[in-house]
């Protein structure tokens, strides 16, 4: 299993200064190459605590690939829906260059209706535009020219540029949530799959869909799948829970605030269900999320012993996305549970 540091901005500035913030962040990437964590990841998302403070993800990963070699840069993800094809296609390629050739492209359909109005996009053409949009870009990417007749956007003949450096095109990701129609056409797409295992067991079924979907397709290999944990790895168990109990349960709130149009009454048949799935998540506490495997807490001995149950409950997947420093967790923390996990869990896996 690889493993890497996700960050998901989920404060305002009444909590952390976004200058404060990014400065944190980027001192914890500096450790991943001397501590062996694969990847950087960072979400989009806009005008909210939860994640608001990164609406451009290639922004901070272009910083990020100046504090590291070898880590892999990985958009987790971009939205499609709210960008125009030919100018996130050129930041790509751009980035490709910047890094020497080490970003993966994560793709989602974003999901929070407050985004929606603001942008004045509606919830109903979130399938429509994701396809549209990043069919655009991988074409972009993979040919010297390309033309688009689209229903949301149309194009002359045009050249990227900068052409990627990653031949023919840095790799896909697609973000998906809790449907199986998305598993299933990642999978189908030859795409890799990045996840939140919010959902128990039947994370197991999914990524069963995933697989099946990949191989059906004639697709070599077996496909990717990346799921996403809060992680803070410490000595003394107590401390632990003492630490990161509130700033997860802080990062949950902030996660139904921002998309509590959905219980409030919003509905898309381009979302089925959303209603009752973010009412499941109202009712999620640090425990629950311990409990179930969604969070890594505790000493590297109980760290290895969840990561062991998760995967005897969902199966093997080949990347787990840590987010190091969630809510409003200070620098020292996050620092000393990045290196006593990458000394204590990492090698056993």
């Amino acid at each position: 299993m690889d493993f890497g540091m996700q960050f998901f901005p989920c404060v305002g500035p009444e909590t952390k200064p976004a200058n404060q913030y990014f400065s944190e962040c980027l001192s914890l990437v500096s450790l991943a190459d001397e501590y062996g964590y694969n990847h950087i990841r960072i979400v989009e998302h806009y005008f909210h605590a939860y994640g608001g403070y990164s609406p451009n993800p290639i922004v901070f990963l272009s910083a990020a690939s100046q504090r590291t070699h070898k880590a892999r840069l990985i958009t987790g993800a971009i939205l499609p829906i709210f960008n125009n094809p030919l100018k996130l296609a050129g930041e790509i390629g751009m980035l490709d260059a910047i890094s020497d050739g080490r970003i993966e492209v994560g793709f989602a359909r974003a999901f929070l209706p407050h985004e929606f109005n603001r942008f004045n996009v509606s919830l109903d053409e979130s399938k429509a535009r994701f396809i549209e949009g990043m069919e655009h870009i991988r074409a972009l990417l993979e040919n010297n020219e390309y033309a688009a007749e689209g229903e949301f956007h149309q194009f002359p003949p045009t050249t990227s540029l900068p052409r990627p450096t990653q031949h023919p095109r840095p790799p896909f990701w697609i973000a998906a949530f809790a449907t199986p129609e998305s598993f299933a056409a990642a999978g189908t797409a030859g795409h890799a799959v990045m996840a939140i295992p919010l959902s128990g067991g039947r994370m197991g079924e999914l990524i069963g869909l995933y697989r099946e979907a990949w191989h059906k397709a004639g697709h070599p290999g077996n496909g990717r799948v990346m799921l996403a944990f809060h992680m803070f790895c410490w000595p003394d168990a107590a401390e632990a829970i003492e630490y990161s109990r509130e700033r997860l349960n802080g990062y949950l709130s902030s996660l139904v605030d921002a998309a509590s149009d959905w219980i409030g009454g919003a509905k898309s048949s381009d979302y089925p269900g959303y209603d009752k799935i973010m009412a499941g998540l109202a009712e999620e506490t640090f425990e629950s999320q311990v409990t179930k495997g969604a969070a890594w807490i505790g000493t590297p001995e109980q760290i290895c012993e969840q990561i062991v149950d998760y995967q005897k409950l969902v199966g093997d997947f080949e990347v787990a996305s840590l987010q190091v420093n969630f809510h409003d967790m200070p620098l020292e923390l996050a620092e000393s549970s990045v290196k006593l996990f990458s000394k204590e869990v990492m090698p056993r896996f």
